[in-house]
C-alpha cells in the first residue's frame, strides 16, 4: 500500500512538474516601446486590422481570453477569439492565424507562407522592382482572403525592412491596401528586435540567465543580448541589455556580393563586411557575462535558421 501511495504521489509530482514546464514563462511583448498604447489604437493598427470589405468596426475592443480553468468547460473552436499575425519581409510573406488554447499559448488554424523576395534589386536600385511588388501583392491578397474569412478579434500586419528603406515603400504600401484591402504598418529597427525577442518568450526555461536571439532577414539581422540574472520581468523584451541591428540579409549580402556564385573569396569578403559591422556593436562586451552564466541560451529565429 505504501509503494502505492508513493508512486501515486510521484505521479502527481510529475504531473504537476510538466504543467509547470508547460506554463508560459514570458508575456508577449504587443506594445510598442514608446508608449504604452494598445496596437489597435492610434495612428498605425488602427488599419492593421482594415480588411476591406469588412467594416474596422467588426473587430471589437480586445478583452483577455478567460483562462480554460475559469470556466466550466472549453469553448468550442469556432468560439475563440481569433488572432492573426503578418509579416512582410525582404524575401518573405509570412501569415500566422491562431486562437488561443491556455493561459499565453496558442494553437494555429491557419498560415501562409510565399517567398516573394520584395527586396530583389534594392540594393542597386534603392526602390523596390515592379516584377517584385507585383509578386508580393497577389501573396498579400491570399493572405488578406483567409483574414476576411474569419473574424479576427486582433491583428498586426508588418512591413520590415525593405519597406522601410525603399524609395517607393509608402507608395508600395499604399498599392496593397488598395489591391489587397490590407493596411500594414513599417516598423523600426528597435521593433523589430522587440518582436523577434517576444516571440521566442515560451522557449526560455525559468533557470535560464542569459540569452543571445539572433534573427537573420532577407534584408537585415537583429541581435538582441538578454540578461535574465537579476529581478525578473514578465516581458522578455524588458530584459534587453544591448540589440544591434545590421542592413545585411540573405538577399541584401547576396546581392552586395555578385549573386547566386559564391567563391571562397566571396565568402570570405562577406564574413569580413558582417564582422566589420559587428565590431561597431557598441553592446558587444556584455556578451562575455552571459555566456559565463550558469544556463545560456543561444536562439535563432526567422526563416534562415528554420530552413
Amino acid at each position: 500500500k505504501g509503494q502505492v501511495g508513493d508512486a501515486t504521489q510521484k505521479g502527481k509530482s510529475k504531473k504537476r512538474l510538466k504543467r509547470r514546464r508547460g506554463r508560459k514563462v514570458f508575456a508577449r511583448d504587443d506594445v510598442r516601446p514608446e508608449d504604452n498604447r494598445s496596437p489597435l489604437q492610434g495612428k498605425a493598427a488602427t488599419a492593421a486590422v482594415d480588411l476591406k470589405p469588412v467594416a474596422a468596426a467588426a473587430i471589437s475592443p480586445v478583452v483577455p481570453a478567460p483562462r480554460p480553468e475559469q470556466g466550466n468547460r472549453r469553448p468550442p473552436v469556432h468560439e475563440l477569439p481569433v488572432f492573426a499575425a503578418l509579416d512582410l519581409g525582404t524575401n518573405n510573406c509570412r501569415l500566422l492565424v491562431a486562437v488561443p488554447t491556455r493561459h499565453g499559448q496558442f494553437r494555429v488554424i491557419d498560415a501562409f507562407s510565399r517567398i516573394v523576395r520584395l527586396g530583389e534589386g534594392l540594393t542597386a536600385n534603392g526602390r523596390l522592382g515592379q516584377p517584385a511588388m507585383d509578386r508580393a501583392v497577389e501573396a498579400l491578397k491570399v493572405c488578406g482572403d483567409k483574414l476576411r474569412g474569419r473574424k479576427i478579434r486582433k491583428a498586426r500586419l508588418i512591413a520590415t525592412e525593405a519597406c522601410r528603406t525603399a524609395e517607393n515603400g509608402v507608395e508600395f504600401l499604399d498599392r496593397v491596401e488598395r489591391e489587397a484591402g490590407l493596411k500594414l504598418e513599417i516598423i523600426d529597427r528597435q521593433t523589430e528586435a522587440r518582436l523577434a525577442v517576444s516571440g521566442c518568450g515560451s522557449l526560455v526555461e525559468r533557470d535560464t540567465q542569459g540569452v543571445v536571439l539572433f534573427d537573420i532577414g532577407g534584408g537585415s539581422s537583429e541581435i538582441a543580448l538578454i540578461d535574465l540574472s537579476g529581478r525578473r520581468s514578465p516581458r522578455l523584451a524588458n530584459h534587453i541589455v544591448s540589440w544591434t541591428s545590421l542592413p545585411v540579409g540573405v538577399v541584401s549580402l547576396a546581392e552586395r556580393f555578385g549573386g547566386r556564385t559564391v567563391t571562397r573569396e566571396i565568402f570570405t569578403a562577406m564574413v569580413d563586411d558582417v564582422a566589420g559591422r559587428l565590431a561597431t556593436f557598441d553592446g558587444r562586451d556584455r556578451l562575455s557575462h552571459l555566456k559565463a552564466s550558469p544556463n545560456f541560451h543561444l536562439l535563432g529565429t526567422s526563416g534562415t535558421v528554420t530552413t
